[in-house]
């Protein structure tokens, strides 16, 4: 009987019903893709420091989890110390410069150690780097820039030209010499980090030990440990600023669900007044405005992620080198965050509605 009238009074008022069922979308969908993208960012840049093949990274002592954040480039010079410890296989010195036109990326300044540690790249079209000003993209940076083989790119005041399309997965998306990044940016003879290739990763924590001892100034991590660390957790201030965005959400929410149901309370007045005189007591009342509150919250739950996934697939449309995780653990998140906003924001107009007295309610006009 209470579902049949819930259902009832949902359908009898389809508009408000429909905006009540949109607001809660957007703040399932708010949630799932805030906490999606910002995942989804960390969880591919890890994979793709990764996909490089070296074991350690060694990086300045100012050197936080998010690599190219130090302004502090280290002399290349030390990948000769480097490759005379013991179970070094090769090394790779790398120059990082972020790049903010048209978007905020890292571009690798790498010579050919780069492909002894990583093994080399898979071409899809294209060669590997040999001029000054050859320049290399991944098949995702392709897409995003629009260019193609023998085109040139302008980055950094500079004319590049596009000498071959790599498979992504190495690193980042960009890959130019490193002598002529070193010269655009003013750092001769420097790098931002080293990567390393052990003749073994059993060798790893032997090699990290050496490491320590003749550079006790650098920050030295294995890459296990780096993706390990990737999380949301380990970046200052993203914590605050997911759990702001959620706040935020909820409050969305929980506003559209009470300024529905107190509306839908004054103006069922004169309904509540009969549910009385037939004998409906305050908490069955209380029962029937929490109960279309949730119900008006499924709706806006299932809304809410066919919304993410269709967003999702718009920006990755658009932005083809942006990354989108969605979990079932983060769906579920966001449908109890949003169950929650419900129940908390129809509580007081159920309550309301449980005070009201059935002579006063049945007078209402």
């Amino acid at each position: 009987m209470m579902g049949e009238m819930i259902l009832r009074n949902l359908v009898h008022r389809p508009i408000r019903t429909f905006i009540g069922i949109i607001a809660i979308a957007v703040e399932v969908a708010l949630v799932v893709l805030i906490v999606g993208l910002t995942s989804g960012i960390l969880s591919e840049t890890a994979k793709r420091v990764e996909g490089v093949g070296a074991d350690i990274m060694l990086q300045p002592s100012s050197a936080g989890v998010i690599i190219g954040m130090s302004n502090s480039p280290m002399p290349v010079k030390i990948k000769n110390r480097l490759e005379q410890l013991q179970y070094i296989q090769s090394v790779a010195p790398v120059l990082l410069q972020f790049n903010s036109s048209g978007g905020v990326e890292l571009v690798y300044g790498i010579d050919k150690s780069f492909d002894e540690v990583s093994g080399g790249f898979v071409f899809l079209q294209g060669r590997n780097l040999q001029e000054p000003d050859d320049m290399l993209l991944d098949d995702l940076a392709v897409q995003s820039k629009h260019v193609q083989v023998g085109q040139k790119l302008r980055l950094f005041n500079h004319d590049w030209n596009v000498v071959g399309i790599v498979e992504h997965g190495k690193g980042s998306r960009i890959f130019v010499p490193l002598s002529t990044l070193q010269e655009l940016s003013g750092a001769t003879d420097k790098a931002s980090l080293f990567f390393i290739k052990c003749t073994r990763p059993e060798h790893t924590d032997d090699v990290i030990a050496q490491m320590k001892t003749v550079f006790p100034n650098y920050t030295i991590r294995a890459i296990r440990e780096y993706v390990s660390l990737m999380t949301s957790t380990s970046v200052p201030g993203l914590n605050a600023f997911v759990d702001a965005m959620i706040g935020l959400a909820v409050c969305i929410g929980l506003l559209v669900i009470f300024l529905t149901m107190y509306t839908t309370v004054i103006e069922r007045t004169r309904d509540i007044g009969v549910l009385k005189s037939l004998g409906a007591n305050s908490p069955f009342i209380v029962r029937a405005v929490l109960y279309e509150s949730a119900m008006l919250c499924a709706g806006g739950i299932l809304a809410g992620i066919g919304l993410s996934y269709a967003l999702r697939a718009g920006f990755l449309r658009a932005y083809p080198t942006l990354s989108i995780l969605i979990t079932p653990e983060w769906i579920l998140r966001a449908a109890a965050i949003a169950l929650f906003g419900a129940v908390l924001g129809a509580s007081y107009p159920a309550w309301v509605a449980s005070r009201k007295d059935a002579v006063e309610a049945l007078t209402f006009d």
